[in-house]
């Protein structure tokens, strides 16, 4: 089946803010979407792997395990640097990918990307700190929520895709 995306400026955009709020989200989306899509533009490519069902299964599952890991105490905040930088990657795969996939520069959709994961990671962050002070919810539903934001979203994406 071919990817039908027009525009992939809005769609790596969404990706790469979902990388800032979980930072698995964007390259399992795009793996998810890229291995039900083929398309020969990855065949030669470095990220030709992002078409594998296996790798989009890999990081699936690595994904429920950052979802379980963000309500652990010993949680760090997505704002240390290293969590930045990952965060950043993230987006930065997801759109390279998907610029690639649809015909366009990788190295743009990885600029994209990866500045939209970094606004998102210190916005989300901000967002949520904020939620849980104003409802004295506690952080681990707060996160819950977010969570299924960013699932409910994934599955979007794919849908459109």
């Amino acid at each position: 089946m071919e990817l039908k995306i027009s525009h992939p400026f809005w769609q790596v955009m969404g990706l790469g803010a979902l990388a800032g709020m979980r930072s698995t989200s964007a390259p399992v989306i795009a793996s998810h979407i890229l291995s039900h899509h083929q398309t020969k533009r990855l065949d030669h490519s470095p990220l030709k792997f992002m078409q594998s069902r296996n790798v989009a299964l890999a990081l699936k599952i690595l994904a429920v395990g950052e979802i379980i890991g963000d309500k652990l105490p010993s949680a760090k905040d997505r704002v240390k640097p290293v969590s930045v930088v990952f965060r950043m990657m993230s987006g930065a795969l997801a759109g390279a990918s998907v610029y690639k996939a649809t015909g366009g520069n990788p190295a743009t959709g990885a600029l994209i990307g990866g500045a939209a994961a970094f606004a998102s990671t210190f916005g989300s962050f901000w967002l949520r700190k904020d939620a849980v002070k104003a409802s004295n919810v506690t952080d681990p539903f707060v996160g819950a929520i977010e969570d299924a934001l960013v699932i409910g979203s994934g599955i979007e994406f794919s849908n459109a895709a």
